[in-house]
């Protein structure tokens, strides 16, 4: 939830690349259930990888929630880092 550039802001742009998160975070991440559009156990499979912001959106109280290019599912600002 604007990690550095505060809320409402993205954090990645698109067409900047990132990197999943690590298969353990992300386990994690989906036990817990705490975000808006929770991450679906397929997702699991792209933990590590690199890939390009396909389109941001925001919810009320600023979480970022991430369309990625070629991998499926929606990612939460918590599970991605500059790659």
């Amino acid at each position: 939830m604007g990690k550095t550039k505060g809320l409402n802001k993205a954090e990645f742009e698109n067409g900047s690349e990132v990197r999943i998160a690590d298969r353990a975070f992300l386990e994690e991440f989906l036990e817990a259930g705490q975000y808006h559009n929770e991450l679906e156990p397929e997702q699991l499979e792209f933990g590590g990888r690199v890939a390009k912001v396909k389109s941001v959106e925001f919810f009320h109280g600023g979480d970022e929630i991430y369309t990625l290019e070629g991998v499926p599912g929606v990612w939460h600002e918590e599970c991605l880092s500059a790659a």
